[in-house]
């Protein structure tokens, strides 16, 4: 998209004389600083103790990841994002923070806020990350914070960080959790995130909380499904403004609504990205942990996996008969989160099909209108026709329940 102004015209970099006729490598790393957090919150799928020594021994060092910094801006990466676990437990943070950006990367930073400092604060308002801080709230009371974040004082700890960034004008914005202790605090929490001044639209949630990304526990995995909101809850929370919901959908499944057929890898995962674990593990994408995928840093590049080992991977098909039979066909594919990283977490292999996913997409498209009510969609032989008619009219929302 390209907007004339009087002064200045501005532009796309990749239409710019810089990347005409290439594209880069690269376009965003994600790195897990560590897995180590400072909370222990009852639903995360990746967080260890932060005074896990061997999980500390284990991570790669400060040096280890400028190199891979220096790589990331070679290759023509515009942002890393730093995430854990709890990244500002890294005792190097800021001069890895620094150096990030002295290679000039946007630093996208996941943190709870509780580790933010002063002296962090102001680092931030005098090298601005350049990406929106991005803080997850886990109760706007002290017992529902507590009960989720099962570490007393972090309330009272994640807000002395927020208000460090809100003295100090530092960019951050807000969102949640819906877990049985804070879900009735939904209109509080968004009444306070309006009066964030970089928020631009309600806060996001999580809520159809995935397994534990590396399987090291099945009485975590016990609780965190006991803990996921049905289908119906869920659709609750996502149509609170129907409109705008409506209109979103439209916009969406005009675009990536199909069956995706037998090829596993249908998503973006891996295509200029990927995700570099706290251990020097390179995987397609964040929560895709299955060891089979795990590209050793220390004995490679990232370029080669983007360029020779990624590429494969996106190659591999489903052989599971249930999949081929269904999600194979299915033209929700867009609209559901199915997917190798999904089926790894719930299932220990790549093609299985995740009955909770299948049932919010199903939910989803009953709302919609896309199918009826004992409808399976990858029955559904005219889909292009049921998305065209859809997606028809972007402003007509009138006529769907």
């Amino acid at each position: 998209m390209m907007e004339n102004r009087s002064y200045f015209t501005e532009t796309t970099i990749d239409r710019t004389v810089l990347w005409k006729n290439r594209r880069p490598v690269l376009a965003r790393l994600d790195i897990e600083l560590t897995e180590r957090c400072n909370n222990n919150c009852i639903h995360c799928c990746i967080n260890l103790p932060q005074d896990d020594l061997l999980a500390k021994q284990r991570e790669l060092s400060t040096g280890e990841i400028k190199k891979l910094l220096e790589e990331a801006a070679v290759l023509g990466a515009m942002t890393v994002r730093f995430t854990g676990g709890e990244p500002l437990l890294r005792e190097d943070i800021e001069e890895l923070y620094v150096f990030a950006r002295k290679l000039g990367l946007k630093v996208l930073l996941f943190t709870n806020a509780r580790l933010i400092t002063p002296r962090l604060a102001e680092l931030f308002a005098r090298i601005p990350p350049l990406e929106r801080i991005e803080i997850t709230v886990y109760g706007m009371k002290k017992g529902s914070y507590e009960a989720v974040s099962q570490i007393p004082g972090s309330f009272k700890a994640a807000w002395r960080g927020i208000n460090l960034l809100f003295e100090k004008k530092v960019p951050f914005v807000v969102k949640g959790a819906l877990l049985p202790p804070n879900k009735r605090e939904m209109e509080e929490f968004e009444a306070w995130g309006a009066t964030i001044p970089w928020m631009d639209k309600l806060p996001s949630y999580s809520m159809f909380f995935d397994f534990r990304y590396r399987r090291d526990s099945k009485e975590k995995n016990r609780q965190i499904n006991a803990m996921r909101l049905s289908s119906k809850e869920g659709l609750d929370v996502l149509t609170r403004d129907r409109e705008r919901y409506i209109k979103g959908m439209k916009e969406f499944c005009s675009k990536f609504t199909r069956p995706p057929g037998d090829i596993l890898f249908s998503c973006g995962s891996g295509r200029g990205g990927g995700c570099v674990d706290a251990y020097g593990y390179f995987y397609p994408c964040l929560p895709f942990k299955c060891p089979d995928a795990a590209y050793d840093l220390r004995k490679g590049s990232l370029k080669d996996a983007l360029e020779n080992v990624f590429p494969r991977m996106r190659e591999i098909k489903a052989e599971n008969p249930d999949y081929l039979k269904r999600c194979a066909k299915c033209f929700l594919k867009g609209l559901c989160e199915q997917c190798p990283a999904k089926s790894w977490m719930e299932h220990g292999v790549l093609d299985k099909p995740v009955e909770y996913l299948c049932e919010i997409a199903h939910a989803q498209a009953r709302y919609l209108g896309l199918i009826e009510e004992n409808e399976a969609a990858w029955e559904v032989k005219n889909w292009r026709e049921r998305i065209s008619k859809f997606t028809e009219d972007l402003s007509e929302s009138s006529t769907y329940k």
